[in-house]
């Protein structure tokens, strides 16, 4: 073999070790996202209903100024980041903090509130819509490129959602105020966690992710400290039971802050557009652990709907391996 043809064989070798590479990294954020997404399924009907005697103000202080705290004993050293911090890091910090700490995470424990968990139907719609927020907020902002084939089979996969949220049914919203208010907190949270995504993706590109983690939950607290003290929310404490602080401290160490923790690792191996996409298992964990702790059985359409869904985000992340190799 000659000197030429070893060498182009040598840089053709190299190119093939990094795409394999690069493909493990894509499946590797795809799999930590799709983890955090079950756990926040487990939160979604587990914990979090065991906190519905307590303000929704307070909780979603609470459930980040706990985490920060106990993140404050191992990742104090991450405070001198900040003089590293640019005009547009901080921007998408408060906007990753206010959209999908504060505006999403009040909205969406509202709409669990006010229909008291017996409906997860609502809730789920809130997954049903996010991908839409977030895939033309990231088109939009991110400017990432959208194949057809993508957005086919990310469509496939937002109205499977539907069916195996609702059957063959329309979503039971009807006259009853509560129900109108949930659905519209629901909305409100797809809108607010759509693009907390894509401003998560971009701090990423400037922080890792333990930093993400360590100052998203640090803005949340600072951003609400105002709140809870005018508004008197701190007298909420009296309120709290001994199951309630379980429960509150299983939250931040688990679902909350851990959860947040593999989400952001995952998604800085992703585009948003693909995360978007895995964070459907949320509402696909969260029928399961509805059937095996509350006895709900899914019908014969929610199973197929199931089995549709997964195959529609195995597609995508497929379809965006091959549109970046």
């Amino acid at each position: 073999m000659g000197y030429h043809k070893r060498k182009k064989f040598l840089y053709l070798a190299k190119d093939v070790i990094q795409m394999k590479l690069k493909n493990k990294l894509i499946v590797k954020g795809v799999i930590l996202i799709s983890i955090a997404s079950v756990l926040w399924g487990l939160d979604g009907v587990v914990f979090t209903p065991r906190l519905s005697n307590l303000n929704v103000v307070f909780v979603v202080f609470v459930l980040h100024a706990l985490p920060f705290l106990l993140m404050n004993l191992f990742f104090y050293k991450r405070y001198k980041d900040l003089h590293k911090f640019t005009r547009v890091t901080f921007l998408s910090l408060i906007a990753v903090s206010l959209f999908g700490g504060v505006i999403g995470t009040i909205a969406i424990v509202k709409a669990l509130f006010m229909v008291n968990f017996k409906h997860l139907s609502v809730v789920v719609l809130l997954q049903k819509l996010q991908p839409v927020f977030a895939i033309i907020l990231a088109a939009i902002v991110l400017r990432e490129k959208l194949s057809k084939h993508f957005l086919f089979w990310a469509g496939l996969a937002i109205i499977s959602g539907h069916f195996l949220t609702f059957g063959l049914h329309l979503p039971n919203i009807d006259g009853d105020i509560s129900n109108i208010k949930a659905a519209l907190f629901s909305i409100l949270a797809a809108f607010s966690f759509g693009s907390s995504t894509v401003f998560s993706k971009n701090l990423l590109n400037k922080v890792d992710f333990i930093s993400a983690t360590f100052f998203r939950y640090g803005m949340v607290v600072l951003l609400m400290l105002p709140v809870i003290i005018i508004g008197g929310y701190y007298k909420d404490f009296s309120q709290v039971t001994n199951t309630n602080w379980l429960f509150i401290v299983l939250i931040s160490l688990t679902t909350g802050s851990g959860a947040i923790l593999l989400y952001y690792y995952g998604l800085k191996y992703v585009r948003a557009s693909i995360s978007t996409i895995s964070e459907l298992f949320f509402p696909i964990s969260a029928i399961f652990f509805d059937y095996f702790i509350n006895g709900n059985i899914l019908s014969p359409v929610q199973w197929i709907s199931a089995a549709f869904m997964i195959f529609a985000i195995i597609k995508a992340n497929l379809e965006h391996t091959n549109s970046d190799a």
